[in-house]
């Protein structure tokens, strides 16, 4: 098992608390919409994205649940390449650029979150998931800067969209669980395909592959994105009760 140095992030109000060595809870004020609420942890936060900690081959597994099935905004756990991140190194932080998504995660999204390209696959709700994306250098993304002002207009939208499945490869399964009950978690990813389990039961096999390296993540915000195939975006942050995400048992093993 893997030394894991997980470093805490939140917004005002939200707060990271480590119950025991290695259980921790995530929790978020009550609040009204208009406003993010965050809470966090993860171990790249002061990592430029190519220093990232983990490649395949890797296993990832813990417990979890949350304090209600159907949380405003998004939670989970996994590995991304904090695509969206638009940090530039101001007050201290790591200069890091956004970039396209690559991701293997156990992912929940409430409505009204449609985060699917492809409309064969779920698109909210519990899931399993994983994003390839090939390295595009951040100065060649900003190209398309002058472009942002299109996606007022739909069928702008809905020809971005598809031409983004040609890019960005996909896969994802839907969950049935009760995530407010304890259950296990774990992920396998290997040069080859990653796998998904739940309680010890397979439920997603893909070779759609996240391009390494990435970071271990672990949060629950109460934000929405909408790509939908109407081409409506839609993006904000939702009213929400105060809810919570508790993770115990979290194991790293670089498989050999």
């Amino acid at each position: 098992m893997s030394n894991l140095d997980l470093r805490a992030k939140s917004t005002p109000g939200a707060v990271v608390t480590e119950i025991q060595p290695n259980y921790w809870r995530l929790s978020i004020p009550a609040g009204s919409s208009g406003k993010y609420r965050l809470a966090q942890l993860d171990d790249y936060a002061d990592l430029k994205r190519k220093g990232f900690p983990w490649r395949a081959p890797f296993i990832l597994h813990f417990e979890a649940r949350a304090s209600a099935s159907d949380l405003p905004g998004t939670w989970g756990f996994g590995l991304w390449n904090d695509p969206f991140s638009i940090s530039l190194g101001f007050g201290g932080g790591v200069r890091r650029f956004p970039a396209l998504p690559n991701t293997a995660w156990f992912f929940f999204a409430s409505l009204p979150n449609y985060l699917s390209l492809r409309d064969d696959l779920p698109a909210a709700g519990q899931l399993a998931a994983t994003f390839h994306s090939p390295n595009i250098p951040a100065l060649l993304l900003a190209l398309g800067v002058p472009a942002l002002p299109l996606f007022v207009l739909r069928p702008f939208v809905r020809l971005f969209r598809r031409m983004a499945r040609l890019l960005i490869g996909q896969d994802s399964t839907a969950l049935e669980h009760d995530p407010t009950n304890w259950h296990q978690y774990k992920l396998v990813w290997q040069e080859k395909g990653v796998t998904f389990c739940v309680d010890d039961e397979t439920v997603l096999e893909t070779h759609v592959i996240p391009r390494s390296p990435l970071g271990l993540v672990i949060w629950i915000d109460n934000q929405y994105a909408a790509f939908p195939p109407n081409g409506k975006l839609g993006y904000g942050s939702l009213a929400n009760e105060e809810s919570w995400i508790e993770v115990k048992g979290i194991s790293v093993k670089r498989k050999t």
